[in-house]
């Protein structure tokens, strides 16, 4: 399996990859302010490369529970100017844009912006679809219910069968991309751990990630830090969850997630390894 972007491919079907984390913002959970201007953040991107990152996923607005929206005017001047200087140090690099506006996934994508990454899988902003068709860049759909507003509301926690519900969710964003001339070969699926979903219910996804898979796309999972974690194992701060994330990372590396989202990139680089070798010598 492959994943295509502007006349580039990166193979999936080895271990998993990992996408590294730079939130160019002031309120992200786990890092809000860390990397809040340009300088810092390239800085920030450019280790995560040199730790083995693959994708190095750019933001410009905090998506955790309640977090308020960000003009795009706002939105692209934090991550614009990342992106560039990312591409101007290490061309080869694939960078992707982490938004749900149509405005600001144009910007990234003109600015070198190898994938949109769709946190609102295409609820918020379709003509995201038409700008990822346009610049040929590759395309993950996430799911989620309601804005980072409202995700967490009670309406938004309801489900029958999550997994079911999410696959559905999933597959209508594929054919609403495909549509919009989005090619096959250039889109992710994402279930959105930590989106409009109790601890448990992320746990069930985790657990039957297999059943995104059969879906037919890459799959990526984005658990890293998360509070689902800190309930389980009692960890308040997102810090000291790396040994819950470094759990979680290893499972999804024996289901075979095509990309696996982290901050802490070096550690998680060393889990999917050593998964990987030993898994080898299983007879």
């Amino acid at each position: 399996m492959v994943l295509c972007f502007k006349n580039r491919q990166l193979d999936l079907s080895g271990v998993s990859r990992l996408m590294g984390i730079v939130n160019v913002t002031p309120d992200s959970f786990s890092d809000g302010g860390r990397c809040f201007n340009s300088e810092t953040a390239v800085a920030h991107g450019l280790k995560l490369l040199e730790e083995g990152a693959d994708i190095i996923d750019i933001g410009g607005e905090s998506t955790r529970p309640g977090a308020a929206a960000v003009c795009p005017e706002e939105e692209i001047s934090r991550i614009v100017p990342v992106i560039r200087e990312l591409k101007r140090k290490h061309p080869d690099c694939i960078i992707s844009a982490d938004t749900r506006k149509a405005a600001v996934a144009k910007a990234a994508a003109e600015a070198g912006a190898d994938i949109i990454n769709d946190v609102a899988g295409l609820q918020y902003s379709p003509a995201i679809a038409a700008i990822a068709a346009e610049y040929d860049t590759g395309l993950i759909l996430m799911h989620m219910r309601g804005t980072p507003e409202t995700m967490q509301s009670a309406e938004n926690l309801k489900y029958g069968d999550v997994v079911k519900e999410v696959s559905e969710f999933l597959l209508q964003a594929v054919e609403k991309a495909l549509e919009y001339g989005v090619k096959r070969e250039n889109i992710v699926i994402d279930p959105g751990i930590g989106f409009s979903k109790t601890p448990e219910q992320n746990l069930e996804l985790i657990g039957r990630i297999g059943e995104i898979k059969a879906l037919g796309f890459p799959v990526l999972a984005g658990h890293s830090r998360k509070s689902f974690i800190g309930t389980v194992l009692g960890r308040k701060t997102p810090e000291d969850r790396l040994w819950g994330t470094a759990g979680v990372t290893a499972f999804l590396a024996m289901r075979r997630a095509e990309i696996i989202r982290v901050h802490d990139v070096r550690a998680m680089k060393d889990v999917v390894t050593m998964f990987s070798r030993c898994a080898e010598h299983i007879k």
